[in-house]
């Protein structure tokens, strides 16, 4: 991987100290979807990891709504791996017959869903989102794809933030990070 692709990319996120709660850093990638050279090398760097990782990729899966950026990378993704997305939302978006499946955040409980024709047995997917902090989403969102029987092949985030251990949630399934922050 390029080290001035990757730099490109990690200048774009703009830490913001005591947000939401005092000694918090929250890492704001808005200035790297705002600059589209640097938005088009990340898309670029998630599209090289996934080629050398997997041959054959069927959906990329995202968790999204307003107020999530899964969906901003997943699609864009997908699109340039010649492949579908699929979407994984907040419970009660998603019309017609869905799995879904409660999980613990640390600041109470959430649900997630996903239409049960997402995807068929032993479809490979790939997992993406924007960051990884407890991993409570992220592990859920694996929960359902293996309910519908399909292969996660790995969840993939822009950055995770190591200090809260949210891969643990994830073993055994496969995790990449573009960026890592304590």
């Amino acid at each position: 991987m390029s080290g001035e692709r990757l730099r490109r990319v990690r200048d774009r996120v703009r830490p913001f100290p005591d947000f939401p709660v005092p000694g918090v850093i929250f890492r704001d990638i808005s200035p790297l979807l705002k600059d589209p050279a640097a938005f088009r090398t990340l898309i670029d760097l998630l599209e090289d990891h996934l080629r050398a990782s997997f041959p054959q990729i069927d959906f990329i899966a995202g968790e999204g709504g307003l107020d999530s950026r899964g969906f901003l990378i997943g699609p864009p993704l997908a699109q340039r791996l010649g492949i579908g997305f699929v979407p994984i939302r907040k419970k009660g978006k998603l019309p017609g017959p869905t799995q879904s499946i409660s999980y613990t955040l640390e600041y109470g409980e959430a649900e997630l869903e996903i239409q049960s024709d997402a995807v068929e047995p032993g479809q490979k997917v790939v997992i993406v989102d924007d960051l990884l902090a407890t991993g409570g989403t992220m592990s859920a969102a694996c929960e359902l794809l293996k309910r519908l029987k399909a292969e996660v092949l790995e969840c993939l985030v822009i950055i995770e933030l190591k200090l809260l251990k949210g891969v643990e949630k994830l073993e055994p399934v496969p995790f990449y990070s573009l960026l890592q922050y304590d």
